[in-house]
């Protein structure tokens, strides 16, 4: 399979091709045919799936090259900075060659040279539901011409309390648009919202809803709360780990945790909501580059952030929604690759990783044999969700030697 297979044109699968997409993944096959078509899409795929282009491209594809004074006639809403500074950067990778003008929409810097982009005129905004709003009501941003509308991450949007948001822009968006709206699972308010922003959807759908990514390795340790410090820089100074993103639940544990590997001569940093954009950027591309080792991060880094070659994801805290597990380990094995996922679980975390067992319909692997291995037993595992058919019977975790 090509990409001019899937319609689109010489032009727009050479630059594919230039920027190293040899071939389209899944979800690019099965979203990127019927949106040439003009259809409306909803798109299930987990993070590192290929989902940005498998918009990106046949949109950019469908744009005529600007006439005249320019209008925004593309507008993408995602829910952090982070992943639309990421979707902005494709719709660069391919736009310059038709012309066409983008601009990456968020809050947490100076919003003037954002101002000042839009009164050049663009024909592609990529946003995030705040700042846009703000630069709506001070007149600057007008969506009457919008002809392409894309909802990315609508599960993370949800989470994060944007819904209303979400809602209140869709209505200054025309009746007459292409919609698109790409979530990794589909709770019941995006369901809902689906229903009334959709015409006709194409349903895609580029592997099982919350489940985990093929070719992650997943591994438990059962530790004390006091321990897990000690069992974390054991598993960094291992050669091994080459790029790791750390996973905690607070703010204030990523920076305290960062603080302490430096100290042990460890290079870290935290990435987190109260970080300015510029010291997240920094620490963004400190990571990138591979002089910063390891990533702390909140889950605010578990979606829609696109690292090439994290080798380890690490939950130094189990998270308390049993989704962000999945989000939190797409980080690891993107594009095909594989990757290790490592979760540290205390007493008080117990519940959490029954939850998340459930929710991904098979037991974790329990590394029974460390240094800082609890006393106490391990959980007896928990029932499969209702939604697991009854074939999925669930069996004992098995034991690393």
């Amino acid at each position: 399979m090509t990409f001019q297979d899937l319609k689109l044109n010489g032009a727009m699968a050479r630059a594919a091709a230039a920027v190293g997409y040899t071939a389209p993944t899944p979800i690019q096959v099965r979203a990127i045919p019927p949106i040439l078509d003009g259809r409306d899409i909803i798109g299930c795929a987990q993070t590192g799936t290929g989902k940005t282009a498998a918009f990106v491209l046949p949109i950019v594809q469908l744009l005529a090259p600007a006439r005249g004074k320019r209008h925004i006639r593309v507008l993408v809403l995602a829910p952090t900075r982070e992943l639309a500074a990421q979707i902005d950067e494709e719709f660069g990778k391919f736009s310059r060659q038709r012309g066409l003008r983008h601009v990456a929409i968020f809050g947490g810097v100076g919003q003037q040279p954002q101002v000042d982009a839009l009164r050049r005129g663009v024909d592609i905004v990529v946003a995030t539901p705040g700042r846009l709003q703000d630069l709506m009501n001070q007149g600057y941003i007008k969506l009457g011409n919008v002809q392409h509308f894309v909802l990315d991450e609508g599960d993370r949007m949800l989470d994060m309390g944007f819904i209303h948001d979400v809602k209140r822009i869709i209505k200054t968006l025309p009746r007459a648009r292409q919609t698109m709206l790409f979530s990794a699972t589909m709770p019941q308010a995006i369901q809902e919202l689906s229903k009334s922003m959709l015409t006709a959807p194409v349903k895609v759908e580029a592997s099982p809803q919350a489940t985990t990514v093929e070719g992650i390795a997943q591994s438990i340790y059962f530790v004390e709360s006091g321990d897990k410090r000690a069992l974390l820089k054991s598993i960094l100074n291992d050669p091994a780990s080459q790029r790791v993103l750390v996973f905690t639940r607070t703010k204030h544990r990523a920076n305290t945790l960062a603080r302490q590997l430096n100290r042990a001569q460890i290079a870290a940093e935290a990435i987190h909501g109260n970080k300015s954009q510029s010291a997240r950027t920094r620490a963004l591309a400190q990571f990138k580059s591979g002089k910063t080792a390891v990533l702390v991060a909140t889950d605010i880094a578990a979606r829609g952030l696109d690292i090439d070659a994290v080798t380890h994801v690490i939950n130094f805290d189990l998270p308390n929604i049993p989704e962000s597990y999945v989000h939190r380990i797409g980080r690891t094995a993107r594009a095909g690759a594989s990757g290790i996922a490592y979760s540290f679980c205390d007493v008080n975390e117990r519940k959490y990783l029954r939850e998340i067992e459930s929710l991904i319909r098979q037991p974790i692997e329990v590394v029974a044999e460390h240094p800082y291995a609890s006393a106490l037993p391990a959980p007896a595992p928990a029932p499969a969700r209702k939604a697991a058919s009854s074939g999925n019977r669930r069996r004992r975790p098995r034991r690393r030697r």
